[in-house]
């Protein structure tokens, strides 16, 4: 049994009507800024999840010790959109063949992970891997790590909009600014 089973399930209401997926895409931040901004998507919230540590913070994250991966906890209407849909956008605005790394973002805390909430969505997520790597979508494998769900903590309230409250820092324009115009350019028609 891993330390991870160890620490207590996280209890998260998901609102009557809505389902919730747990992806990790690199620096919330920039998947935040990417999945709010999609029709069907209720709520976005960051956080840290798949760790052995309960509660951490953010400087414990930035450790890269804590076996969490930052993440965004996507609440969406399944009919407004589809989990399909959303992992379209998931695989196609980060680069899921790096280990442990998005661009100069680099540590386990970075990885590409979608942690599911259902048998359903594993089928889904393990298929659409898998259709991709055959088709060879991408240079190398994916590395995308699709796993169970066990716990979620919210990230600290600055890190909560960042992109909206933040826009014209440099990191926001530099590293996330591309993400969601390439968002923008690819899926315009699954935009707010």
């Amino acid at each position: 049994m891993s330390i991870e089973k160890n620490l207590p399930l996280s209890p998260l209401e998901v609102p009557v009507g809505l389902e919730l997926i747990t992806l990790g895409a690199g620096c919330f931040w920039c998947t935040e800024a990417v999945f709010q901004r999609l029709e069907g998507v209720e709520r976005v919230v960051s956080g840290y999840a798949g760790g052995i540590v309960e509660a951490p913070s953010y400087k414990q994250i930035c450790t890269g010790t804590t076996g969490h991966a930052e993440v965004i906890n996507v609440y969406f209407d399944p009919k407004k959109t589809s989990l399909e849909s959303l992992l379209e956008v998931f695989w196609a605005t980060h680069d899921p063949t790096t280990l442990n790394r998005q661009g100069g973002d680099v540590g386990p805390q970075y990885r590409s992970a979608i942690f599911f909430h259902s048998g359903e969505q594993q089928a889904i997520a393990t298929r659409m891997k898998e259709e991709l790597d055959a088709a060879h979508v991408f240079d190398d494998p994916i590395v995308t790590e699709i796993t169970a769900f066990t716990n979620f903590y919210p990230a600290e309230d600055y890190h909560q909009e960042y992109f909206n409250l933040n826009g014209m820092q440099p990191y926001c324009q530099f590293v996330i600014r591309p993400k969601v115009d390439k968002l923008k350019k690819y899926f315009a028609e699954r935009l707010k």
